[in-house]
């Protein structure tokens, strides 16, 4: 790991970020906090906003396999006007069923 390069971790979410060029992913892995729903939204609404104050190209949301319930949640917050403004595409992962990849466009 380089001297500039940041790694950051929180019991529900991880974070990656590499300060020293414009690469940035963001992971947020909701396995720790799947059956509290407000605890769900901050998460999500704190990585959509930390990808916005970071300019990161890539968020990746782990919500699991399971049932897929949890994934239905995200991507109805996903699919909210206000969030919906913020990101340019959601992508399903078609070799993972548990994860979204939430892609955003900068100029």
């Amino acid at each position: 790991m380089a001297a500039n390069e940041q790694i950051m971790t929180y019991p529900d979410r991880t974070r990656q970020a590499r300060c020293d060029d414009r690469w940035v992913k963001l992971k947020l892995d909701l396995h720790d906090v799947y059956n509290r729903g407000g605890e769900i939204d901050r998460a999500l609404r704190g990585i959509i906003d930390e990808a916005v104050a970071k300019k990161a190209p890539l968020v990746e949301i782990i919500p699991g396999k399971g049932s897929g319930q949890l994934k239905k949640r995200v991507l109805r917050f996903l699919d909210q006007k206000e969030i919906k403004a913020l990101y340019h595409r959601v992508e399903k992962d078609s070799d993972n069923f548990g994860r979204i990849f939430v892609h955003f466009r900068w100029k």
